[in-house]
């Protein structure tokens, strides 16, 4: 026995030996596993967080100065105007009948201006689109933990440099960058405004109206008049209209298409509004799209039809058009944030191959707009500034690109700085440790005029700046997560050590050959040294000024590697009793291992293509049917059933996630659950003389049984006549009526509490409970998931009947006798088998069936997958929280099915649950790691977010099952097993 109880915290001193150290080690086994289960709802709660610190810290940083350009401002002011949800190719290609949808536009191309794609960055939404556009930088990945719509962090904005801004739109984007802007005028329409039922054009009329009427007050206001005619000014319309039009009617439709040309002509009006107004020809602007729109009228991932989005630019400091030749083709194959390569071929539909085309990420039109106004780029933009587009001097270009550079520069040296007085052992970013030298060595370049060299010099000092931000932004991220992969990996190891010293025969067979192995072992030295570990990391933590997680973190991996050493003698037996093993065990051994990893590979893959779960059922069907074909008896049909209830199964993730209304089918579901329940009921009472069924029937009938199964039929059936009623009563009167109310909530009720009076058999009880819960199912099913709950069950029975079956086929090869057995108390029951490596096929089945449970009928990742409609049987009116209790009770049913399956195979074989249990953590946790790595920052919301839910949903399952079991207990814990034979235990 160790010196310390470990996870109990507390020391015992064992001055006997033999077996009594045994008995107290099994009791001290006995108290571990409540504590095991506590430490793992705490590790994953705490490793859950881990995410947000790798993944998901803003990239915003302050405290750095502007950067003042030295050379003068070629416009007095910038016109913006960007079209929501507009797409590139909808803009530049023309109509059916050959004609172009921005005729004025498409002029300023050809004549007076420059044009190119703008390449937007996923999440390609209005927020983080605008805020790119605006701000320079692309979306805070800090932003998903504190809600799209607001800013996570305040920053810094082209606006915020102006000398006053004027700005009209939507009321989710003007707010965003000018509600707390002291200098500007804003307004923003009503939200009731932007109704999908209606042509959204007038949204873009309003925006340029209320520009208007800004010009025309200013004849009558003279402070606003002189307002207007000061430099460095910022005009923005928000054209909402093409992004309304589009999820409303599709990209293709005639009323998006006739919104292209309602934006261009607004952009013709606004030209002509400022150049009468002004009359100064010092006015830049500035034409783009925040992203584009796809052909199912949706946007947010990185489809060139979300990401590609027009950019065309004039006037004041803009470059006149270049005409190139055909053959005209650029070396350059850097790549742009939307993963698309520079020098597209421009499609020659748009008829634009003769003028050159000059293609830039979305951030880089922050510092293109600082520089037409001469004012400083926003600190926290990334962009580069696409020198192409503007008009400067030789001199001008190289310091408009040095300024941009610096600005970038500056980012880079304040995140240096933070870290670096934050780290005790610093580790400079290597390339840019002597940037004033390069800073110094351009401007002597400048000095001679070497404006190439200067400008070339300049370019890569900035794209060195942009690697050295992404260095610091991820400077963390080695080391958090080796961290956390330790963890994972030691508390799997500790549940290994667990589950053998608990769970198996291995304590006996080391107690009968090494008596010393259980005495007291001096583990005061291990602990001492982990808690100088802790202690040491804690100090250099708080040091460094690390955020309060990362001390839990580095505890909870240091605490469970240090339990791992404490059992250093149980390892030493082990590895001793290893050693001693013939080739065949390690062949046995290393088998097992890779099924169960491959086993749980597809299983991850199976969260990103639910189609997957088709084929596993296709290939276990036939595997499970042909192994027993030549075990057991063909008349007694088991192989038969198992190979059609398999592919019964595989055939639902083939189906579509959103479920089509079809009540029929419902209805006609409710007689095959029957039927299911009557062939069950059938065997359970004639096929006991059967060594295949005998251990799955109860020994008496009694009259009350089968009144109680007769009336769960016609609770069924009920139920299936009242999912017609309900749903057309609703249809013609747009209300439930209470009658139905009253009678679906009570058929559901009283179905679910039946099932605790039925036989204590197994098949008796898991039969009632699948007819209990069925009720509820119909009522709560739209279509096609309530043939699922059916087929479930009839893959659920073909899992208890293979099981059963191996059982007796492997029965002749169990000892006779229980000499090698202990006869010390273990922490298994008595009449329970030890755990045996061909035993981890019950944790892998279970994985599969409790993730078929998962996808089977949608995607439980995301709710918004199930249809609401589920519920208004059992209630119409508007109820957030009753709505989707009941929504989630109908997605909880089918893993009530499956855990009470699994529970009953446990007793079947009679192996210990909770070892079982442990089993199943170690192969979600095995996922779970799987599911760390593959989280990601970047993509749409819908990427992100799922990401972030498939290891969510592993990290929880430690909890989500082990409530699963405490609920469905009232159910299982009274099953019963007839027993032809008592087995005996068996060692690994």
């Amino acid at each position: 026995m160790r010196g310390g109880d470990g996870i109990l915290g507390a020391r015992r001193t064992l001055r006997s030996s033999g077996l009594t150290s045994l008995r107290l080690r099994t009791q001290f086994l006995k108290r571990r596993e409540k504590w095991l289960v506590i430490l793992g709802v705490i590790l994953h709660a705490v490793y859950m967080l881990s995410i947000f610190d790798i993944y998901f810290k803003t990239p915003i940083v302050h405290g750095m100065e502007p950067v003042k350009p030295r050379f003068s401002a070629p416009a007095k002011r910038l016109v913006l105007l960007i079209a929501d949800g507009l797409r590139a190719d909808k803009f530049f290609e023309p109509d059916s009948v050959g004609n172009y949808r921005a005729p004025f536009l498409r002029s300023v191309i050809k004549e007076r201006g420059r044009w190119g794609v703008s390449h937007a960055r996923p999440p390609t939404e209005s927020r983080p689109g605008h805020v790119a556009i605006i701000a320079g930088f692309y979306e805070d990945p800090s932003a998903v933990t504190k809600g799209w719509k607001a800013n996570p962090v305040e920053f810094d904005s082209v606006f915020n440099k102006s000398r006053h801004t004027f700005a009209f739109g939507s009321p989710d984007i003007i707010p965003i960058f000018c509600g707390a802007l002291q200098h500007s005028t804003w307004n923003s329409y009503p939200h009731e405004y932007e109704d999908f039922a209606t042509d959204a054009s007038f949204l873009d009329e309003w925006s340029l109206d209320q520009f208007q009427s800004l010009l025309n007050r200013s004849n009558e206001d003279e402070k606003l008049k002189q307002l207007l005619q000061q430099d460095n000014l910022v005009i923005f319309l928000h054209l909402l209209g093409c992004d309304s039009n589009g999820h409303a009617h599709r990209p293709y439709s005639s009323i998006y298409l006739n919104n292209v040309k309602v934006v261009d002509h607004i952009a013709e009006r606004v030209y002509n509004l400022v150049q009468n107004y002004f009359k100064d020809n010092l006015t830049s602007y500035v034409f783009t799209a925040d992203h584009g729109m796809s052909d199912k009228g949706s946007h947010g991932d990185g489809h060139p039809s979300n990401t590609d989005t027009p950019l065309v630019a004039w006037g004041a400091g803009i470059r006149q058009p270049l005409r190139i030749s055909e053959n005209h083709h650029h070396e350059d194959k850097v790549r742009f944030v939307d993963d698309h390569v520079h020098d597209m071929p421009t499609p020659s539909d748009w008829g634009l191959d003769g003028i050159e085309r000059l293609d830039v990420n979305q951030a880089d039109i922050a510092p293109l707009m600082s520089t037409l106004l001469g004012s400083p780029c926003p600190i926290n933009a990334v962009g580069n500034l696409p020198i192409g587009f503007v008009n400067l001097s030789e001199v001008d270009k190289v310091e408009a690109v040095l300024a941009n550079t610096k600005q970038i520069l500056n980012q880079f040296i304040r995140k240096s700085q933070i870290k670096q007085s934050h780290s005790l052992r610093f580790k400079p970013f290597k390339p840019l440790v002597n940037y004033k030298l390069v800073l110094d060595h351009i401007e002597r370049l400048l000095s001679i005029r070497e404006y190439d060299a200067a400008q070339g010099l300049s370019e890569n000092l900035r794209s060195l700046a942009l690697e050295g931000l992404h260095y610091f932004q991820t400077y963390d991220w080695f080391m958090l997560m080796t961290v956390i992969s330790l963890g994972y990996i030691g508390w799997m190891i500790y549940l290994i050590i667990h589950v053998l010293q608990s769970y198996t025969a291995l304590p006996g067979i080391f107690f009968r050959k090494d008596k010393s192995t259980y005495l007291k072992a001096n583990t005061a030295k291990i602990y001492f040294s982990g808690f100088l570990l802790m202690a040491s990391v804690c100090i250099l933590l708080l040091v460094e000024h690390a955020p309060p997680l990362y001390h839990a973190y580095f505890a909870m991996t240091i605490f469970l590697w240090v339990q791992i050493c404490s059992e250093y003698q149980f390892l030493k037996a082990l590895w001793r009793y290893m050693h001693g093993k013939e080739i065949n065990y390690f062949g046995n051994f290393l088998a097992c291992f890779i099924v169960s990893v491959f086993i749980l590979e597809i299983l991850v893959r199976s969260f990103m293509d639910r189609k997957i779960y088709t084929w596993t059922f296709l290939i276990i069907g036939v595997i499970a049917s042909v192994y027993l074909l030549y075990s057991v008896p063909w008349s007694s049909g088991i192989p038969v059933f198992v190979w059609l209830a398999c592919w019964s199964l595989s055939t639902f993730t083939l189906m579509p996630a959103e479920i089509p209304d079809n009540t029929k089918l419902v209805i006609y579901s409710g007689f095959i659950i029957v039927a299911i329940g009557a062939v069950s009921r059938y065997l359970d009472m004639y096929s006991r003389e059967n060594k295949f069924w005998f251990s799955l029937t109860h020994e008496h009938k009694k009259s009350k049984f089968n009144t109680l199964f007769l009336f769960q039929v016609l609770l069924v059936v009920f139920s299936s006549f009242m999912v017609p009623l309900s749903t057309s009563h609703r249809t013609e009167k747009q209300e439930l009526l209470a009658l139905h109310q009253v009678i679906n909530w009570s058929i559901a009720g009283v179905s679910m509490v039946l099932p605790l009076f039925s036989p204590t058999g197994l098949l008796s009880r898991l039969t009632s409970i699948f007819l209990g819960f069925a009720p509820t199912f119909l009522l709560l099913s739209i279509g096609y998931e309530a043939v699922f709950y059916g087929a479930l069950g009839l893959a659920l029975m073909a899992w208890i009947l293979f099981e059963n079956a191996y059982l007796h086929i492997n029965q002749t090869d169990e000892p006779s006798s229980s000499t090698e057995i202990m006869e010390d108390s273990l922490v298994v029951a008595s009449d329970a088998r030890c755990l045996q490596l061909s035993h981890m096929r019950i944790p892998l089945a279970f994985m599969v069936f409790f993730n078929i449970a998962f996808f089977g009928t949608g995607n439980f990742a995301s709710i918004a997958s199930f249809e609401i409609s589920s519920v208004y049987r059992f209630i119409t009116i508007f109820s957030p929280f009753l709505m989707a209790a009941l929504l989630i009770f109908k997605l909880l049913i089918p893993f009530v099915l499956v855990i009470c399956t699994f529970t009953a195979i446990t007793r079947l074989l009679r192996v210990p649950l909770l070892g079982c249990y442990f089993l199943v953590i170690i192969c979600s946790d095995v996922m779970t790691i799987h599911f760390f790595f593959l989280v990601q920052n970047t993509g749409s919301w819908m990427e992100i977010g799922n990401t972030i839910s498939h290891f969510g949903i592993m990290s929880a399952q430690v909890v989500f099952v082990l409530l699963l079991f405490a609920l469905t207990s009232i159910y299982t814990k009274d099953i019963q097993i007839r027993p032809s034979n008592r087995p005996s235990r068996k060692h690994i």
